[in-house]
C-alpha cells in the first residue's frame, strides 16, 4: 500500500515554481569549499552583492557574494587571480539561474601571497620607507661595490662581466648567499653587514629571473628595513623587468636586471672618457688664460718706471742722505771746535784748583793723623782696664758657682756609690747570670742543668744547677722544688 502511494506521488506532475523550490532545497543543503580562478567579475555601485565567475579546465560556476561578507574580506578581486570559496549551490527561480552563495572568500596560492605582500608594502609605505625623498643618490666613482648575489646563477656573472668592462678601477666584494627558500632573507641581510663593514660605498643585491614564489625573499620585512637602515646606498636588480618586489620598493636604486643594476652603478667608459677629455680641454683653457693673464700683469709691471729705471726706488732716500751728509760736514767741524774749547778750559781750572785741594787734603790728613796719635794711647789704657775689671768679676763669680756645683756633684756621687752593684758585691753579695748575660732574679728562670755565672766582689764564678729550691716569705720554710 505504502509502495503504491509511493508511485502514485511520483507520477504527479509538479509546477515550475514547485519544482524550482525542490532543487533550490535540495542544493541549499549542500555546503562545499572549491577553489577556482576568476574569470569575471561585477561590483557595480548601488549592488547588493557582487558577482564574479570562478572556472578551471572544464567548468565555470557563476557566483555572488553580499557585499557586508566581500568587504569583511579584503580581497580586490581581479581576473585571473586564484581564489578560494566556501558556500553553498543555491537557485535564483524568477530566472532559473543556479549560483553559488560565497561565505568566505580568499586568495589561494600565489594570490594569497600577493595579498600579504600588498599589505606589507603598504604598511612600509605609511612608514615611509618608500619615500623617495628618503633615498640617496648613488656616488660617481665608487672604487668598492658590494656585491650580495647566488654564487652560482648568471646574474652574478652578468654583473662581474659588466663592471670590468665599464669600470674597471671598482674592486668588487661579493657576499655568495642563497636567494630561495625560507632562510634565504637572513642570509641577504647577513650578507648586507658583511660588505657594508668590509667599506662597500655602494651594495647590489641582484639575482635572476623566477616565478612569484622564487622571489618571495625579497618581499622580507626584516631585509626591506635592513635595506632602508643601510649606511650606504642600495641598488636591486631582481628577475625580470615586470617583477617588482619590496626590496625594489625600498632600495635606492631599482634596476630592471642585474645587468642594470651594474650599469647603474657603474660609469660607462665612453662617458668616462669623453668626461675626462672634457675636462682635460677645459683644464687647458683655464691653464692658457691664467698664462695669459699672467703674461699681461708682467707686461704692465715692466710698463712702470721704477722696473725701467732701478735709481727711482731709492732716490728720495739718496737725496736725504746727501743732504744730511752736506749738513755733517758743515756742523761737525764748527762742534769739534767749540768742544775743544771746552775741554781745554775744563784743564785750565783743572790745573789751578787740584794743587791747592790737595793741599787742603794733606794738611787735613797731618791733622787727623796727630789728633790720633794724642787720643789712641788713652783710649786703649781705659780699654785695657775696663778688660782686666771684667776679668776679676769673672773669676769671683766663677768661683762662687763652682764650689755649688762640686758640692751637688759630690752628693750624686756617693749616692751612684750606694746604689753601685760593685758596692753591694763588696758587702758579699752575689749577682747570678744566665749564659745569655741575663739577671737570675727567681729559681723558675732556670732550670736543672743549666749553666749560670755568679758575680763576685772580686770575680766570676761559673756554676751549674743541680737543684732548686723556692723560699716562701710568707711561712719562711725551705721547699725541694726538685
Amino acid at each position: 500500500m505504502i509502495r503504491e502511494e509511493r508511485e502514485g506521488t511520483a507520477s504527479e506532475a509538479l509546477s515550475v515554481s514547485g519544482a524550482m523550490a525542490l532543487a533550490k532545497g535540495a542544493l541549499e543543503g549542500i555546503v562545499v569549499r572549491l577553489v577556482g580562478e576568476v574569470s569575471e567579475v561585477s561590483n557595480k555601485p548601488g549592488y547588493k552583492a557582487v558577482y564574479f565567475t570562478v572556472k578551471d579546465e572544464r567548468a565555470a560556476l557563476p557566483c555572488m557574494m553580499w557585499n557586508n561578507r566581500f568587504n569583511a574580506a579584503g580581497v580586490e578581486l581581479r581576473v585571473g587571480q586564484l581564489v578560494e570559496l566556501s558556500g553553498r549551490f543555491t537557485l535564483y527561480a524568477p530566472k532559473g539561474r543556479m549560483n553559488f552563495d560565497v561565505f568566505s572568500l580568499s586568495l589561494a596560492g600565489e594570490g594569497r601571497l600577493r595579498q600579504q605582500v600588498a599589505e606589507l608594502a603598504r604598511r612600509l609605505k605609511a612608514e615611509g620607507l618608500m619615500d623617495p625623498a628618503r633615498k640617496r643618490s648613488l656616488p660617481s666613482y665608487p672604487l668598492v661595490v658590494g656585491l650580495v648575489t647566488s654564487p652560482r646563477g648568471d646574474a652574478v656573472h652578468d654583473v662581474l662581466r659588466t663592471l670590468r668592462r665599464r669600470f674597471p678601477l671598482a674592486r668588487v666584494l661579493l657576499a655568495g648567499v642563497t636567494v630561495e627558500g625560507a632562510t634565504a632573507a637572513a642570509g641577504i641581510v647577513e650578507a648586507m653587514r658583511c660588505v657594508v663593514e668590509a667599506g662597500a660605498e655602494v651594495v647590489l643585491i641582484v639575482r635572476g629571473g623566477g616565478t612569484y614564489e622564487d622571489l618571495m625573499p625579497f618581499n622580507d620585512e626584516r631585509l626591506a628595513r635592513t635595506i632602508a637602515r643601510c649606511p650606504v646606498p642600495v641598488v636591486t636588480g631582481i628577475g625580470h623587468e615586470p617583477d617588482t618586489s619590496i626590496a625594489d620598493m625600498v632600495a635606492d636604486v631599482r634596476a630592471s636586471t642585474p645587468t642594470a643594476a651594474a650599469e647603474a652603478v657603474s660609469p660607462a667608459r665612453d662617458d668616462l672618457e669623453r668626461r675626462l677629455v672634457a675636462r682635460a680641454r677645459s683644464l687647458s683653457v683655464c691653464a692658457e688664460r691664467a698664462l695669459e693673464r699672467a703674461v699681461a700683469d708682467v707686461r704692465r709691471c715692466a710698463t712702470r718706471p721704477l722696473f725701467r729705471d732701478a735709481h727711482l726706488l731709492f732716490a728720495v732716500e739718496a737725496q736725504t742722505l746727501d743732504l744730511a751728509a752736506e749738513r755733517l760736514a758743515r756742523v761737525l767741524p764748527a762742534n769739534l771746535e767749540r768742544d775743544a774749547a771746552v775741554v781745554e778750559r775744563q784743564r785750565e781750572r783743572l790745573a789751578r784748583t787740584l794743587p791747592a785741594s790737595l793741599e787742603r787734603d794733606v794738611a787735613s790728613v797731618g791733622r787727623q793723623r796727630e789728633r790720633l796719635a794724642r787720643t789712641l794711647p788713652a783710649a786703649v789704657g781705659r780699654a785695657r782696664d775696663q778688660a782686666e775689671r771684667g776679668r776679676e768679676r769673672l773669676v769671683a763669680c766663677g768661683g762662687a758657682l763652682v764650689g755649688r756645683f762640686e758640692r751637688e756633684t759630690a752628693v750624686a756621687a756617693a749616692r751612684l756609690h750606694d746604689l753601685s752593684p760593685l758596692a753591694v758585691l763588696g758587702r758579699g753579695y752575689a749577682v747570678a747570670r744566665t749564659s745569655a748575660g741575663a739577671v737570675v732574679k727567681s729559681v723558675e728562670a732556670v732550670a736543672e742543668g743549666d749553666e749560670v755565672n755568679v758575680s763576685l766582689s772580686d770575680g766570676v764564678l761559673a756554676c751549674r744547677v743541680e737543684a732548686m729550691r723556692r723560699i716562701d716569705t710568707d711561712i719562711m720554710e725551705w721547699k725541694d722544688l726538685s
